[in-house]
């Protein structure tokens, strides 16, 4: 049982990147915490980091991918400590490579992880958040799940639908006043080991659009989420390609696309020898870090100044902040260490400038003399108005 006042924390994933990192913060604040993934030295090599740090762990080998799995997790944890008080869905996989060269299988099974291995956490935990009456869901998305990209469909698909998941989920959760609350973290690109565990078929490996962040910015985004609830926390510059989406999907393909950009970004100058933990997890005791990049950002200053805000001023500030605070999705290098931006994004010719007014022409002018004057009849009174005003109601 836990100790009065700890917390239980089950991390799907918890053998490296991300939900690695998490299991380090959750501990060291006394947590126990409950790690599931396939590999099983790589969990208990993280439960040796959870232990060190303060915490309590307990290993649960899980396929989140098989239901009979996710549901044992459940009460695995339950049944250990008494009780679950936030479950972080946050296992993924994937495959590179053109649509139509990907294997359907390999399609299937990145469905299969990530988006029905987080609708079977869900499913796994919501009866004991309902039954205790409380209880935090934080369920770790990505920018991709809002703006998709080519070389990662299966991916970005899986991504919309656990969007999509949360949005009905909170809203379910919300009507029964069951008192559980969901979180949904939007990370940009992440130096994680999932981009050498990841399969491809370009021939290449695989790397991640720049800019990228370090593990410990999403993770800190999760553990402020476990105590202030939020509706989704952006991390990065995954908010700036949110933001485009939202105003010009249009302009986003094309910012995208400009010089095959986004397909030369997602591919290292490395030949592809097979790598996969698709099917098998990756062998070894696991990492935080991937080290696919030479620098990775410390933390997204986007994150720390709207995201960790309650949504209202988030709401006000998102126009004003989102291009200044997190860098822009294709940017080559960051400004600097402590910086969380890149580099600055690409300015709109001066004809399309917002906010600049156009110069009056030929006919704008003949317009502005034919106003007439306040008070002035109208030739053609509008319907239901006569020229001495509007008729009386009734």
């Amino acid at each position: 049982m836990p100790t009065a006042g700890q917390r239980v924390v089950v991390i799907t994933g918890a053998s490296s990147g991300i939900g690695r990192e998490s299991a380090r913060l959750f501990a060291a604040r006394g947590a126990a915490v409950v790690l599931a993934a396939r590999g099983e030295p790589a969990l208990h090599a993280t439960a040796e980091e959870v232990t060190q740090a303060g915490g309590t762990a307990l290993v649960v080998p899980t396929d989140v991918a098989v239901w009979a799995q996710v549901q044992h997790l459940g009460r695995a944890a339950r049944e250990r400590f008494g009780r679950i008080d936030v479950w972080v869905n946050n296992a993924a996989v994937s495959g590179y490579g053109e649509l139509n060269t990907l294997p359907v299988e390999a399609i299937d099974r990145i469905l299969d992880v990530d988006l029905r291995g987080q609708v079977y956490g869900v499913k796994a935990v919501l009866p004991i958040l309902r039954a205790q009456r409380h209880g935090t869901i934080i369920g770790v998305s990505s920018g991709l799940g809002v703006r998709a990209v080519p070389l990662m469909i299966p991916y970005c698909i899986a991504k919309s639908g656990v969007n999509a998941l949360y949005e009905g989920l909170r809203l379910e959760e919300r009507h029964a006043k069951s008192g559980v609350r969901v979180t949904v973290i939007l990370p940009a690109s992440v130096d994680t080991p999932f981009y050498d565990s990841a399969a491809s078929w370009m021939g290449v490996r695989p790397a991640p659009i720049p800019p990228v962040y370090q593990p410990r910015a999403v993770a800190e985004a999760i553990v402020f989420a476990a105590d202030h609830p939020r509706r989704d926390i952006y991390v990065g510059a995954a908010a700036q390609l949110a933001m485009l989406q939202r105003l010009s999907p249009a302009l986003t393909d094309r910012l995208l696309t400009a010089g095959g950009q986004v397909f030369a970004r997602q591919q290292r100058n490395e030949p592809d020898r097979g790598q996969s933990n698709l099917t098998e997890p990756t062998p070894g005791n696991g990492a935080v870090d991937g080290g696919v990049v030479r620098f990775a950002l410390p933390r997204s200053r986007w994150t720390r100044l709207v995201g960790f805000h309650p949504p209202w001023p988030g709401a006000l500030l998102w126009p004003r902040l989102a291009l200044w605070a997190g860098g822009w999705p294709v940017a080559d290098q960051p400004r600097s260490a402590d910086d969380g931006a890149s580099c600055p994004p690409p300015v709109l010719p001066p004809a399309r400038r917002l906010g600049r007014p156009r110069p009056a022409g030929r006919h704008d002018r003949a317009a502005v003399r034919h106003i007439p004057p306040p008070g002035a009849a109208l030739k053609h009174p509008v319907p239901g108005e006569s020229r001495a005003g509007p008729r009386p109601a009734g």
